[in-house]
């Protein structure tokens, strides 16, 4: 086997009390919901079905992180805290049609966070997991169990581009993407599988 032919699988965590209210969620601990232990268990579902050779398991140091990474039937084999959400600052358990009361045209992707990260310090971090996982890639499917907007970040900057065109790429909670190669360039070969249907 080629060492580019091993994948690259994000699994963002189950349902939160704020991810289904659509609150920012960065730096607080919530646990999953009911519905989110569901989810995660689900997605078990899709990643049996990927038949994951010799999978590495890196998940965010969150508690919604690593029990959806249990719950699913894939217990992380270590934590990094570069896996860890956004953060949002002042914008923290707030939604953006709140933030957009001030400043109407915001988003996570375009616009600035007080007291939280820039952009390009999201994209030097997604930039630094990427760098990580890279040689582990040569011998293992990796899965990196994480969040919604970070996911997509590493997922723009698996793809070579900004890291703002995250925004293009929306994951559900429990949503599954697979990353890997075509002829040598870098690709996306699957992306938000779900094995359920609250976000859709």
């Amino acid at each position: 086997m080629a060492d580019n032919e091993h994948r690259l699988v994000l699994l963002r965590h189950g349902e939160t009390e704020w991810s289904r209210a659509r609150k920012h969620t960065g730096r607080t601990d919530l646990p999953l919901t009911a519905a989110g232990e569901a989810q995660a268990r689900t997605a078990a579902k899709i990643l049996e079905g990927l038949a994951l050779r010799d999978p590495l398991v890196i998940s965010s140091p969150r508690q919604r992180a690593v029990h959806t990474a249990e719950l699913a039937g894939f217990p992380a084999d270590r934590v990094d805290d570069d896996l860890a959400e956004w953060d949002y600052g002042d914008y923290e358990g707030i939604t953006t049609p709140q933030i957009r009361e001030h400043d109407p045209d915001w988003t996570i992707w375009t616009g600035t966070v007080p007291g939280g990260e820039t952009a390009a310090q999201v994209s030097a971090r997604a930039d630094r997991v990427l760098d990580r996982v890279g040689p582990e890639l040569r011998g293992h499917d990796v899965v990196l169990v994480g969040h919604g907007h970070f996911s997509r970040a590493l997922i723009a900057r698996w793809l070579d581009l900004e890291v703002r065109e995250g925004r293009r790429f929306f994951m559900s909670t429990a949503g599954v993407s697979v990353l890997g190669h075509d002829h040598d360039a870098r690709t996306l070969r699957a992306h938000n599988l779900i094995a359920h249907l609250d976000d859709l």
